[in-house]
């Protein structure tokens, strides 16, 4: 396989084909078996430059069916960045590889806040929509005086983002 100069990770079309071009199951595993390792040493080796691509590789690996534990902090490491790019596909790693019930998820309430009371309206809406769909009762509990007040906001976007987190924070917490 075709590898990106200077970098240790393959593209994700390149896994993408390769996976695709397996013949049997077992020759399948090999392949993601093979890229989940190199995916825990870079994890391990803090590869800044190439966690989101890493994290779009681990999305692509649990869209299959293999197991992807081990990626869970990164997409929380994503989320703390300031770049969007790097938030968006954090969160979107959060929403695919987590749930509610998740014990990490509290790591992730501090984070969400922060981006609610940030100033850019896609972040903060980045924030919403991860808020209304893996939110447990405890976060709808601690970030619903947030969402109201994005509720209020001047931008159209960010009050429809609100108004449906707040039904999915109603739904968790009816208090």
């Amino acid at each position: 396989a075709r590898q990106r100069a200077g970098t240790m990770t393959t593209p994700l079309r390149d896994l993408i084909r390769r996976v695709r071009e397996c013949k049997t199951a077992a020759e399948e595993r090999a392949v993601v078996a093979k890229e989940s390792a190199h995916l825990r040493d870079s994890f391990k080796k803090e590869d800044v430059a190439n966690r989101h691509r890493n994290i779009a590789k681990l999305m692509y690996l649990h869209m299959l069916g293999y197991p992807t534990h081990f990626g869970q902090m990164e997409c929380l490491k994503l989320i703390a960045r300031p770049s969007f790019a790097e938030k968006r596909i954090g969160y979107l790693g959060l929403m695919a590889l987590l749930d509610e019930k998740q014990e990490i998820l509290m790591l992730v309430t501090n984070s969400i806040q922060q981006d609610l009371k940030g100033k850019n309206q896609y972040t903060m809406g980045l924030a919403l929509c991860a808020l209304g769909n893996i939110c447990s009762a405890e976060m709808a509990r601690d970030l619903v005086v947030d969402v109201k007040k994005l509720m209020k906001s001047s931008m159209i976007y960010l009050k429809k983002k609100s108004a449906i987190c707040a039904v999915r924070l109603v739904q968790k917490a009816p208090e």
